[in-house]
């Protein structure tokens, strides 16, 4: 196959070289001086048994169709985790992908599941983080008119509500862009998910920030913690599910541990919406 540019592969491996150490990796340095932070392209090759030319060339967009073999020692020598070896891997062979350009859609028996649920709020999240649908606790909890199309991750960064909203706004703001980094994998060249991440880079400084630091994480689960304006705080058990035959839309289910606390300010928010 002939080489190609790829400047997101090459993002992708500068950023995560900066954010190692010698110390950590047990490079030497032999007492020299060092300019900038992290790694050198060098010390990096060492690491991966890769000649210092080849990485070097990943690292300026050459995509040269890596081998399992090269990836997986590459992949060590970054100290990747499971994440981001899935989004290197992406990376390293990008797939084509042809989105329909109609407003993206939901299923009707998967959108019955989640306004039918009781006890938890749960949402239908989409590809480009259009939130889909969900039960009423769902958009009580985000304070939401029900029924509203929103973007999450606009929400996230652009709705200074949120901040109030998210006890750990900042690890929540890391955790969207890391997903939306994530869906580039997924989707790479799609022009939608473009839009999403130009506009949140020229609207939000912290967005941007954040993306250029190149997270990368996955939505499975979790605890989040919320101060809710009319129940207060509330402790929430995150649980993700991918849906099989649209793996770019996921529900999300945010509960209570039984008998807690939040779980009576749950049923209470439920009250007030009902």
């Amino acid at each position: 196959m002939g080489e190609h540019r790829n400047n997101e592969l090459g993002e992708f491996l500068r950023a995560r070289r900066s954010q190692l150490t010698p110390v950590e990796t047990g490079v030497p340095t032999y007492g020299t001086t060092r300019r900038v932070p992290g790694l050198r392209r060098e010390e990096v090759a060492l690491l991966a048994g890769v000649s210092a030319t080849y990485y070097t060339r990943l690292e300026q967009g050459e995509s040269h169709q890596m081998s399992d073999s090269v990836m997986e020692a590459i992949a060590n020598a970054l100290r990747l985790d499971d994440s981001e070896r899935v989004h290197l891997r992406r990376l390293a062979w990008p797939a084509v992908t042809r989105r329909d350009p109609k407003p993206e859609e939901v299923r009707g028996s998967l959108l019955a599941v989640a306004e039918s649920t009781t006890g938890q709020a749960a949402l239908i999240v989409g590809r480009y983080m259009d939130l889909l649908g969900g039960n009423r606790l769902a958009y009580a909890l985000y304070g939401l008119t029900p029924g509203r199309r929103v973007n999450m991750a606009h929400q996230m960064f652009l709705e200074p509500a949120m901040r109030d909203l998210l006890v750990d706004w900042a690890g929540d703001a890391v955790a969207t862009a890391a997903y939306l980094r994530m869906a580039t994998g997924d989707q790479p060249d799609d022009p939608k998910l473009a839009e999403v991440i130009g506009e949140l880079s020229i609207k939000s400084p912290e967005f941007a920030r954040i993306w250029a630091a190149h997270p990368v994480a996955e939505c499975v689960h979790g605890v989040l913690e919320y101060d809710h304006p009319l129940v207060g705080r509330l402790t929430l058990i995150e649980e993700t599910l991918r849906v099989p035959d649209d793996p770019g839309q996921r529900m999300i289910f945010l509960g209570a541990a039984p008998g807690s606390d939040t779980a009576d300010r749950l049923r209470l928010l439920d009250s007030l919406v009902s």
